[in-house]
């Protein structure tokens, strides 16, 4: 069943076309976009062996548990996300706005690929990046660079959240010395227990500005998850995790030699060069291909209320 998310836009160029409406998306999308999120591991104490696994399935695990679709093809809010407490539901939040926000960039701005600004840490002193920036940086089809905050809310977003997001989008200027053409703010929220999507692109402001090397080694971020769920094999290491996981996950295999051996950034720009090529025999244009299984289309099953 297509997916439904909807979505309003504010102070884009009138170069884009888009403006509000209904994105239509899949779970391969959603999920893809939850797999790709250019970003170090969240449970950092996973520091060897089945590091990247443990992050995958903990990014699937979060997007399973907090969502699940209804008959119209509107993802709900579950049950278990509404029990959380405050904490809980702020860090699952904010990864459902970095994961919609790569699906719209994906499909609206053709920007699949996206970077967590945090994976420059080790090459930029930290107080240079601070708190107070955008969270992902992204490159389109055409080699624009964009900077994006993303924000997620549990409720419709006010007016002074739609304010800072719009104060940290404009902070990042540049990518390898080239401007970035868009400073993005979103949100993901939910509307009566229904997900939407808000966005708007706000002008560059005076703040002191980053200036990102230009990424290389950095994309190893971006297909490690993907790359350590890509196996036929039930033998492998964590075979029942693999099908509980209920996705099936493949990899173009031109790419996946190149990651095998390491080299990242030789492999996003194969998919680059050959982006029509590999959307044509059914991967997405980083030539990564994620099927969801049919329990994702269920709903879970009501429960009891006393």
């Amino acid at each position: 069943m297509t997916l439904r998310i909807d979505y309003r836009s504010r102070a884009f160029p009138p170069s884009y076309a888009f403006r509000s409406g209904t994105l239509s998306s899949s779970w391969d999308e959603v999920l893809w976009a939850a797999l790709t999120l250019g970003r170090p591991s969240t449970y950092h104490v996973f520091r060897h062996g089945e590091a990247s696994f443990h992050e995958a399935i903990f990014r699937l695990s979060l997007i399973r548990m907090a969502v699940e679709q209804d008959w119209n093809g509107y993802l709900n809010r579950t049950d278990s996300f509404a029990a959380l407490d405050p904490t809980e539901k702020g860090m699952v939040s904010y990864f459902l706005g970095m994961t919609l926000c790569k699906v719209f960039a994906s499909g609206l701005l053709l920007t699949p690929w996206l970077l967590h600004l945090d994976v420059f840490r080790p090459t930029l002193n930290p107080v240079i990046l601070g708190r107070s920036r955008p969270d992902l940086v992204g490159e389109d089809i055409s080699g624009n660079w964009f900077a994006f905050e993303c924000k997620g809310r549990s409720s419709v977003p006010s007016s002074a959240d739609k304010a800072k997001a719009k104060a940290q989008a404009q902070r990042l200027v540049s990518v390898n010395g080239r401007n970035c053409s868009l400073h993005v703010g979103s949100f993901a929220f939910f509307r009566s227990d229904v997900l939407e999507f808000y966005w708007r692109d706000p002008e560059p402001g005076p703040r002191e500005a980053i200036d990102l090397p230009r990424p290389d080694t950095e994309w190893r971020y971006y297909y490690e998850q993907a790359l350590s769920l890509a196996s036929d094999t039930d033998s492998e290491p964590m075979a029942k995790e693999r099908e509980l996981a209920d996705v099936r996950i493949e990899i173009q295999p031109q790419v996946r030699r190149l990651l095998r051996d390491g080299l990242w950034s030789q492999a996003r720009h194969l998919a680059i060069e050959q982006r029509l090529l590999f959307i044509s025999e059914g991967y997405q244009p980083d030539g990564i291909k994620l099927t969801a299984g049919e329990s994702w289309t269920r709903p879970y099953e009501p429960r009891e209320r006393g």
